[in-house]
């Protein structure tokens, strides 16, 4: 019979290293793999329940930890990290990949007329709000009037920002009209996130010693938050929508589109999907989800609380959100 599991794992963080980029990124590829979306419900509710006996100190016979890192997985991409809902399967971070690709690649194929633009940019925000939602704080819930005011703000911003840009790029190359989709991503995201968690660069968010005592809270780390997740969403989305363009632009002068023009769309979805399977890991990963920020920096307050507690202290830590 082979040994008992230890209880000594600990599967309330990542399986790997989350100081070095390639652990950081084994850890979202697993996060954001849209195979997540086809389990079923049972199988995520024996996940939950692996997942919850281990944590209570009940181990099955027989788990290996293979299998227990694997529930963890199926757990964390399905239930809510906080309140231990199960999250909407469209916000769900797994869900990312098929829902953007599609998005996306829809953007990129229909920007020519205003009426698409309108109703991709608005698609494209309605999705950001459901998964802004769907991933919010416990420690910092989004309330229904917070939710309103960035989803209508970003989607004035995108909307502006596109049809601006489109008016401007009539006269220029095809190919720099295709790009107006990414500026107007970009500028929603800088938009739409420090709208959703403003209450966060109001208040603060939670920072930590490295053994995760709580010190309480700062708005500077706040700010280093928010500026590093807008610079991996605006990082997600750039392959996908500067690559695609090029290789569609050729495409389109060859003769093979211009006999199937029903084609265009599928392949620009799947240029788009491609891209994003790389993209959406690698650019989580761009910083550690638990990241650091220097005493010195912090708010002279929250320094000086600090500074009574531990006065050797030079680093705090923070979760800096997805």
């Amino acid at each position: 019979m082979p040994p008992s599991l230890p209880s000594t794992i600990n599967i309330r963080e990542p399986r790997w290293d989350q100081s070095t980029f390639q652990g950081r990124a084994k850890h979202f590829f697993m996060v954001t793999d849209p195979r997540n979306l086809l389990l079923s419900g049972a199988m995520l509710e024996e996940a939950r329940r692996v997942v919850e006996d281990y944590r209570a100190g009940r181990i099955p016979p027989g788990l290996t930890e293979d299998q227990l890192w694997k529930a963890k997985y199926i757990y964390d991409s399905a239930f809510h990290p906080d309140t231990g809902e199960k999250m909407l399967l469209v916000g769900r971070m797994s869900a990312q990949v098929p829902m953007n690709m599609t998005i996306t690649g829809c953007m990129l194929t229909f920007y020519r007329t205003t009426p698409a633009v309108l109703f991709w940019q608005w698609v494209n925000q309605s999705f950001n709000a459901v998964v802004n939602y769907t991933n919010r704080s416990g420690d910092a819930p989004i309330t229904p009037s917070q939710l309103a005011t960035a989803y209508v703000s970003a989607t004035t911003g995108a909307v502006v920002t596109a049809l601006g840009l489109k008016s401007l790029t009539k006269h220029l190359p095809a190919i720099i009209g295709r790009y107006v989709p990414f500026a107007a991503v970009a500028a929603a995201n800088c938009i739409n996130i420090p709208l959703m968690r403003q209450r966060e660069l109001k208040l603060g968010i939670p920072i930590t010693d490295e053994n995760g005592n709580r010190l309480g809270e700062s708005t500077a780390a706040a700010q280093k938050a928010i500026f590093q997740v807008v610079v991996s969403r605006i990082g997600m989305a750039a392959p996908a929508m500067a690559i695609p363009p090029v290789i569609m632009n050729a495409l389109e002068k060859r003769a093979f589109l211009k006999r199937y023009p029903y084609l265009n769309a599928p392949l620009q979805v799947g240029l788009v999907g491609f891209c994003l399977v790389f993209a959406t890991p690698l650019c989580c990963a761009l910083f550690p989800q638990k990241s650091s920020i220097p005493v010195s920096r912090l708010e002279p307050d929250v320094q000086a609380r600090i500074r009574e507690k531990d006065p050797q202290l030079e680093n705090v830590y923070f979760n800096k959100g997805l």
